[in-house]
């Protein structure tokens, strides 16, 4: 199974091509340092500190002219957004995959063993994954 929903189109242009293939190859769990440090997302912060940074760059993008915002983030979204096109093609493809027999199969283990495991399952999914071959 492969992700959907668009993460195969945008992963690569947050982290690169070499980072999105071991995220989505190695289906391994990351913290938030590592996730800022590869670029996937902003920047990781104390939970303390979350409202105070939200709220203060909420005012500042607040205060600027809604026209030069806008056309800020059109400039940025034409290099940095997957095509409708390749969206469309990896959706049909990942819908396609849970026909796939093998998949299937795959599933009823998962299920299995997500019984098995309670919820540490859910919290350490990618190393449940990985061994679930070892069975």
């Amino acid at each position: 199974m492969f992700p959907g929903g668009g993460a195969l189109e945008r992963l690569p242009l947050l982290v690169g091509r070499a980072r999105a293939l071991e995220i989505i190859l190695g289906s391994d769990d990351f913290d938030a340092d590592t996730a800022a440090q590869y670029g996937w997302i902003n920047r990781a912060l104390p939970d303390d500190d979350l409202d105070a940074f939200v709220d203060t760059l909420a005012r500042r993008i607040a205060s600027f002219d809604k026209p030069d915002l806008a056309e800020a983030k059109r400039l940025v979204n034409r290099r940095t957004l997957p095509l409708a096109e390749d969206l469309v093609e990896t959706q049909d493809m990942f819908l396609s995959v849970f026909g796939w027999p093998s998949l299937q199969e795959r599933g009823a283990r998962l299920r299995r063993r997500a019984r098995e495991v309670g919820a540490d399952f859910e919290l350490r999914f990618g190393h449940y994954l990985a061994d679930l071959d070892d069975e």
